[in-house]
């Protein structure tokens, strides 16, 4: 079914997966599944406007209060929600908060635009994903619920086949690279009911086996680079987004050198 008529404007709301991190651009920030899908729908629709409310960082409370009311107030065509996972990947989350504002964000979210998408977030492989899959899987359980009550969209990245490989996932294994930003953007595409460019969940070619000791060197790379200094931000109550604000923060037509 085609939920593109009359789609002339979309707003992202969410943490790191929808800022883009770390789909890297030349000048330092980022590009994202986000901006890659309002690409490919501004050049169906002249005029077409966008914002990206997403702030990397950013937990479900932080987004129903910063986010959500400025989304609803835009009444934007096409409405993406992801929101949740960086409760869950804390040592210590309250499921039934977590479960409780995600279903006010989507009560507030879903009449006031036209089409509503939430999303099961992609898993990796690793030990990461196998301690917090129970909460994750109540976490996605919740977002069918809510899904199925609102007429809500639902794209199911967590199921995929091909991003669970940890060549679609950057260096820091928490976000996904260029390629599978690529695939996530393709994956809402066709979920809106636009015909198919690519299969956006094929799997990559075998990977050649890697020695034991390059794998060691990549593991201590990740834990000095990123491990440690995320432990510190979460044992000292900072995020990667304190201070930072929404790279589109306003419903503005997109002009094609805006993603590059």
């Amino acid at each position: 079914m085609d939920h593109t008529a009359d789609l002339a404007s979309f707003v992202a709301l969410g943490d790191s997966f929808t800022e883009g991190m770390s789909d890297a651009l030349p000048n330092g920030g980022y590009r994202g599944w986000a901006d890659r899908l309002a690409d490919d729908l501004a050049g169906r629709t002249p005029g077409f406007r966008y914002a990206n409310l997403a702030v990397r960082g950013k937990l479900i409370g932080q987004i129903v209060d910063e986010q959500v009311e400025v989304a609803a107030a835009m009444g934007a065509d096409l409405v993406t929600l992801v929101g949740g996972l960086n409760d869950v990947l804390r040592p210590s989350c309250d499921m039934g908060r977590v479960c409780g504002l995600l279903e006010e964000a989507v009560g507030r979210l879903a009449p006031s635009c036209g089409r509503l998408v939430l999303m099961r977030s992609p898993g990796r492989q690793g030990p990461v994903l196998e301690r917090y899959r129970p909460r994750m899987e109540e976490l996605f359980d919740f977002v069918d619920k809510l899904a199925a009550e609102h007429g809500a969209l639902v794209v199911d990245l967590y199921g995929a086949r091909a991003l669970s490989d940890p060549r679609l996932w950057a260096d820091d294994r928490l976000h996904l690279n260029a390629g599978g930003h690529r695939r996530v953007a393709e994956a809402v595409w066709q979920r809106l009911g636009l015909p198919a460019r690519a299969d956006w969940d094929t799997p990559l070619p075998p990977a050649p086996p890697t020695a034991w000791a390059g794998r060691r060197r990549a593991d201590l790379r990740f834990t000095r680079q990123h491990l440690l200094p995320w432990i510190g931000r979460r044992l000292t109550g900072r995020s990667s987004g304190d201070g930072r604000a929404p790279k589109r923060p306003d419903l503005a037509p997109l002009a094609c050198e805006d993603t590059p």
